[in-house]
This record gives structure tokens, sequence and C-alpha cells, in this order.
């Protein structure tokens, strides 16, 4: 059970300690001890993130997806996030962090000064059926919606932050709400049934085993 005491933190502002690159600050990349109040402004910030695994197969194939959908992705502690798992064709991450445990997770600023933040650490998905699944869904709030199939807790082994200077300007425009509508219109039941009826959530394209099925109904 994670238990965040801290203040909320304001985001209409430019982050402290981001400024823009000079000749004396143009080596920007450090490591941290722990995700502190700057660095998780930064993350929360971002409308979207990405996330890397593989499996340990030499011949097995690199995953790296991205994801949106405003607050579905929380800072736990300064040494753990998370973030919620909704359901699609295919269950990569799931099936390599069952068989090794090993994630990246990675923010880009699109805007403001340069900045892309990683995440290296040890991720574990935590499914419906598990003792922790109803209080951590409670962390993501409204952002909690048809279609999960899990929430992937991940712990930092190692957090640090790189300059940035090639990622290009875009703007923001809006939340795509296409997925959410999609499984919005399933039952659970029907969405169980979704899930089991694709060949990738059962297992990985490598052939990992995948979402264990079937899948739980929520309570």
């Amino acid at each position: 059970m994670w238990r965040d005491v801290r203040p909320p933190i304001e985001t209409d502002r430019i982050l402290p300690g981001l400024e823009r690159p000079t000749s004396d600050n143009a080596d920007m990349g450090k490591t941290y001890e722990r995700i502190d109040d700057r660095l998780r402004e930064f993350i929360e910030a971002q409308p979207v993130f990405f996330v890397g695994s593989a499996p340990l197969a030499d011949d097995g194939h690199v995953n790296v997806s991205p994801k949106g959908r405003a607050g579905t992705l929380v800072v736990l502690d300064e040494r753990t996030v998370a973030y919620l798992d909704f359901g699609g064709s295919h269950a990569e991450t799931i099936a390599h962090l069952r068989e090794n445990g090993r994630i990246t997770l990675m923010w880009c600023a699109f805007e403001g000064p340069p900045k892309i933040v990683r995440v290296h650490g040890t991720g574990e998905p935590v499914f419906r059926d598990d003792p922790r699944f109803a209080d951590l869904v409670a962390r993501f709030g409204d952002a909690d919606a048809a279609g999960l199939r899990a929430v992937v807790v991940v712990r930092a082994n190692l957090i640090s932050d790189t300059c940035g200077f090639a990622v290009p300007f875009m703007d923001y425009r809006e939340e795509r709400t296409l997925h959410e509508e999609y499984m919005a219109r399933k039952t659970d039941e029907e969405f169980v049934e979704y899930v089991g009826s694709k060949p990738y959530n059962i297992a990985s394209i490598d052939g990992l085993p995948a979402v264990p099925l079937p899948l739980p109904l929520r309570g």
C-alpha cells in the first residue's frame, strides 16, 4: 500500500531547474536517487509516455508502446510509478513483465525547455483478482474506466534525465477518445470475452504467456 503525503504540485508554471540550455549547462544528463517533486511534476505534466520491454530470448521482439489517456499514470512514491493497462489487441508488455520484469518508461518534453526522463525498473502487472488491485485503482480517480486489464507497477532501479535537444516541438491539441468510447460500449462480460478472443492477449508474438485467462469480472 502506497501513501503519498506530499502537497499538490502546481502545473501551470515553468518547472524549476528546467532552464533553457546554454554553453554552461548543455550537458544536462543526470541520475537521481528518487523521483523528487520536480521530476514528479514533469512526469505528470506529459500527455504521452513510452514503455519499452523485451523478452530474454536473443531472437525475441523488443516492444515499445506509446501511452496516453490523461490521469492513467501516477507516481506512487519516490521510487514507484504505476499506470493503468487497458485492453487492446496485444499484451506484449504484460508478457515480458511476467517473464523477466524488465521495463523502461520514458517521457519527452514536446514544449518548453528540452528534457527526457527515463525510469528503468522492475515492473509487475497487478491483475483484477490480486488483493492490491482495488487500492491501486483508487489512486487513479476518474481515470479508471471500462476495459481495464491490470495496473502495471514499476519500481525504479535507475532514474535519469537527458537533454532532449533533438526532440521536436509539438503542440498538444486534445485527448483522443476513440479507445475509451470503444471500450465503454462493452459490458464487462463482453470485455472479458473480447480479451479471451485475441490471440496476442493470450500469448505474446514470441509465444510468452500474457494475460492470465479467464480474466475475472470486476466486482
